[in-house]
């Protein structure tokens, strides 16, 4: 009778434990494929796991929408900079999903798109929130399948599908015009972005241009996410520059051939000591709230607005990052530079996604093509 009771006492337990686990254990849910959501609140801190005690990664702000893959202990699961990351759920918002035929145009008919811009990243949606899937270049042909917003899903050629901002590419030979952004803009950019042309060879022939890699040698400039100095990057960049403005035939002389130290007055010296053309200042920016992004061209004197109008407006049209226009700054550097002269801010370093995509090849490649091409337009 004992042993009954015993084993009966046992199985009891066994019950209550497995329930109170139930209970108290944090579940774990998989969102529906394409559940999209909108930041409600001013800034949304963005984190390395479903904590408030995890490191911040980045931020989103208001308005924002991003694709949720896994709920956890009131947590969504997003990516961010390529990376998985984490967001209080409460912050957040449910939108229509990219399927919902109020948000989404099916094509009735077989039109197809052709990249305008010399090099445009392919995104898993429908704004520049999603993660990077591919790369395609101009003169690229792709079947449509449908749009939402400024975005067409297109069909690509090894049989999958992604988004490609529409604003950079064109439909039965006519550019497509971008009528609204899903990134604040600075009042200055444009509604429809010019058509990025490759550099013409032999178009800035006669020119002499002054290439001004910022920082160097004990100044690293600043210093962003995953400790990337400044210095770096714009040295990398601004080769890529030099090259794309000897292949356009210009004449180009450097501030600083390597990682060491040059002065502002030595740098507007170099640039004054030549029938300098233009005076281009290489940079990348930093900011303390991390969810600020962006380029941006400045200026000193009102008479070189022009050039950094054509310059930043070349760039926003080859890059995806946020376009801040142009603005007058007072720069030493430029400021005590005779020729026409702009500092071109290529990025926040401070950004998980700026950061990521300002290091690679192509995008150094594609800012290069965009400087040349701002010039052309400048002195034509």
């Amino acid at each position: 009778m004992k042993r009954k009771t015993y084993i009966a006492t046992l199985l009891n337990m066994a019950l209550m434990i497995v329930v109170f686990s139930y209970l108290v254990s944090p579940t774990i849910t998989h969102a529906n494929d394409t559940d999209t959501y909108e930041v409600s609140s001013s800034t949304l801190n963005i984190r390395s796991a479903p904590s408030n005690e995890s490191s911040i990664v980045g931020q989103f702000v208001k308005g924002n929408q991003l694709t949720a893959f896994k709920e956890q202990y009131g947590w969504v699961q997003t990516y961010y900079g390529g990376k998985e990351v984490w967001v209080a759920k409460h912050h957040l918002m449910p939108v229509s999903t990219s399927s919902s035929p109020s948000s989404t145009s099916e094509m009735k008919e077989n039109l197809s798109v052709t990249v305008a811009a010399e090099s445009v990243m392919i995104r898993a949606g429908a704004g520049t929130n999603y993660k990077n899937t591919h790369s395609v270049y101009q003169g690229d042909e792709f079947d449509l399948i449908s749009s939402e917003g400024d975005w067409y899903q297109i069909q690509l050629h090894n049989g999958e599908t992604g988004w490609i901002a529409s604003w950079l590419t064109t439909e039965n030979g006519e550019v497509v015009s971008e009528e609204t952004s899903n990134e604040s803009i600075s009042p200055e950019s444009t509604s429809n972005p010019p058509q990025q042309q490759p550099a013409s060879s032999g178009s800035l022939a006669g020119y002499t241009i002054v290439i001004d890699p910022g920082h160097g040698g004990k100044d690293p400039g600043a210093i962003g996410l995953g400790d990337v100095q400044e210095k770096d990057i714009v040295y990398s960049t601004s080769n890529h520059v030099v090259n794309q403005l000897k292949e356009a035939g210009a004449n180009v002389i450097t501030t600083r051939s390597g990682d060491y130290f040059v002065s502002l007055d030595e740098r507007a010296r170099i640039s004054n000591d030549y029938q300098t053309d233009a005076f281009i200042s290489i940079h990348f920016d930093s900011f303390p709230l991390l969810s600020v992004s962006g380029t941006t061209t400045y200026y000193a004197h009102q008479d070189d607005q022009p050039l950094a109008a054509d310059i930043q407006s070349s760039i926003a049209s080859s890059v995806e990052l946020t376009n801040r226009g142009s603005m007058q700054a007072n720069y030493k550097v430029l400021r005590d530079t005779t020729a026409p002269s702009v500092l071109v801010e290529l990025g926040f370093i401070s950004n998980q996604h700026d950061v990521s995509v300002v290091q690679t090849n192509d995008y150094q490649q594609r800012v290069a093509t965009a400087i040349t091409n701002g010039l052309i337009d400048y002195f034509e």
